[in-house]
């Protein structure tokens, strides 16, 4: 696992108060109970995916899309997202981007996103020139050069290396959380985000 300070220091400030997740959010029980479900897919090559055990409302997370536009883990509400943390430096991450992009375009809908953030900060064009190369074709582009998104993580015990990835309700809590790489096409990581999916429709009627 690559720690982000082998691409650029940290900043020595904490985030802003509005970035620190609120660990003990009772709105976020049904995350925990729908993690809860999720525990006997848990298996093979997602083996090392930690379910959520406690009610935690994750940090709304601050990114750029490929135009430049501000968004952040707000803009996806009512969807189950599955946010990666990534650069080109971090060897594991390049690696990931390809099954990333096929889960993408497996689940990819209005229930379900990808949101793949980019951390390199010195080359804005490198990321998007690395992905082409590869033949990306599926994951919209989010990047944070100033590395906020992580650094938010970091606060709130979720963000200590490279790369980092969480499966996150529709109402922005989380159901789970992977500190390293995984095969996210696998059928496991799938047979999972399907359920996880398909609870959260469940829950919306």
């Amino acid at each position: 696992m690559n720690r982000l300070p082998g691409n650029a220091p940290a900043p020595a400030a904490p985030p802003p108060a509005a970035e620190v997740a609120s660990v003990n959010d009772p709105a976020c029980a049904p995350a925990v109970a729908r993690a809860r479900a999720l525990e006997p897919l848990v298996t093979g090559e997602i083996a090392a995916l930690k379910l959520a055990t406690e009610p935690r409302r994750l940090p709304a997370l601050t990114f750029a899309d490929a135009s430049g536009k501000a968004m952040s883990l707000k803009d996806f509400e009512g969807r189950t997202v599955l946010v990666n943390l990534w650069a080109t430096w971090c060897v594991p991450c390049r690696k990931e981007m390809p099954a990333l992009d096929t889960l993408q375009s497996t689940l990819g809908g209005p229930d379900f996103e990808v949101v793949a953030i980019n951390l390199d900060t010195r080359d804005p064009e490198k990321p998007k020139t690395f992905l082409g190369e590869i033949g990306v074709k599926s994951l919209r582009y989010f990047a944070d050069p100033a590395t906020k998104s992580f650094q938010a993580l970091r606060s709130a015990g979720r963000g200590f290396g490279l790369p980092t990835t969480l499966i996150v309700d529709g109402k922005g809590c989380e159901i789970g959380y992977l500190a390293g790489p995984a095969e996210w096409a696998g059928p496991e990581a799938v047979a999972l985000l399907r359920a996880a999916i398909a609870d959260r429709r469940a829950a919306a009627r």
